[in-house]
Order: structure tokens, then sequence, then C-alpha cells
């Protein structure tokens, strides 16, 4: 791959996480807002935009990485993310403790709730299952057809939960990630062929 390729494709993801996050924390919807729901938005926020790296991670898509750094690194970025829903979720309980059990409990009168929870179970789900593969002998093709499984409950409920909410990420950019986000995870997903146990 040619310099000036990988330039183009570091600076098209950089392009596709900043832009979304610097229109969000410039958002007019942040007036007012308690410092803790501010935290706790922006970290939805910043927890998207790490879950667009991870297909790239593991695709090897991202140039000067390799396989096995990409991997690595897929390893470190999930548990970032992993802590951004930690941070999102226990700042809106701090805010509003009645809407986060509603959502938990699948009784929420906003469907994006609903769609947020079902993501946040699954990334969860990943994120213990990728820690415990060694432990409980879990076969490699098996772990990565159950974290491949996961991986895309993850992204279709990130991305409906992300496009019914009506906040602080402004909907074109909003959209554009979402789009990228989808059809890194499905490129992936078809390249790597994680449902052929053979």
């Amino acid at each position: 791959m040619t310099l000036s390729r990988a330039v183009l494709i570091w600076a098209g993801v950089a392009l596709a996480i900043l832009v979304p996050s610097a229109f969000a924390l410039t958002s007019p919807l942040l007036q007012w807002r308690d410092p803790v729901y501010i935290i706790a938005g922006f970290a939805g926020v910043v927890g998207m935009a790490l879950l667009l790296l991870q297909p790239l991670l593991v695709g090897g898509h991202l140039p000067g990485l390799g396989a096995m750094r990409g991997r690595r690194v897929h390893r470190v970025v999930g548990a970032a993310l992993v802590l951004a829903v930690l941070i999102h979720v226990a700042g809106l309980w701090i805010t509003s403790p009645p809407d986060v059990i509603d959502a938990l409990l699948f009784v929420s009168p906003t469907p994006f709730a609903i769609w947020g929870v079902v993501a946040m179970w699954a990334i969860i789900g990943a994120a213990v299952l990728a820690a415990m593969r060694r432990r409980i002998g879990l076969r490699l093709r098996l772990w990565r057809f159950a974290h491949t499984v996961l991986a895309a409950v993850i992204v279709v409920g990130t991305v409906v939960h992300a496009l019914l909410i009506d906040g602080t990420m402004e909907s074109v950019t909003k959209a554009v990630l979402a789009a990228l986000l989808g059809a890194a995870t499905l490129k992936v997903v078809i390249d790597l062929r994680a449902w052929a146990f053979r």
C-alpha cells in the first residue's frame, strides 16, 4: 500500500470520528445541561466512534498495524468501548434512575432505550466471552462465530439506538457514521466468514 493511500485511509477514519464528535460537543442542546448528563451523552458518542474502529482493526484495514497488532489494538479498543458504555449508563442513571430502570426492564416507552440496552448487553457479552475464551476452553471457530453474532447485534442495536435519538449528535454526520459503521462491519463479517465451520 502506498503512503498516500494509507494517509487517505487514516484521514478518512479520523474525519468519520472527529466530525460527528465535534458537532455533538457544540450542540445547542447541551446548554443548561448538568455536567453529568453531558459526560454521559458524550460517552455514548465516543462509544459509537470506537465501534467504527473495531471491524477495521480486526479486518486489517488500518494501514501500519498489521493483522496481529490490529487484533491487539482491537482488544484495547474493546475495553475502552466497555468503559464508555459504563460511563454512559452510569451518567444516565445519576440524572434519571427511573428511565434507566425502565430501559433495563425493557418497559421503556422510548424504543431507542430498548435498542441501547440490547447493544449494551451484547457489548458486555462480547467482552466476557473474549476474556473467558481460554478459561472455558471454547474452540476458536465457535468463539469467532459467537463473537461475530454479538458484534452484529452490537452494531445494529447501536445504529438504531443512535438514529432514533434526537439528541446532541447532528443528524447528517450521525447518519454518515452509522452507515460507515454498518458497511465496515458487513464487509469484515463477509470477508472473515466466521459462520463457516469448515
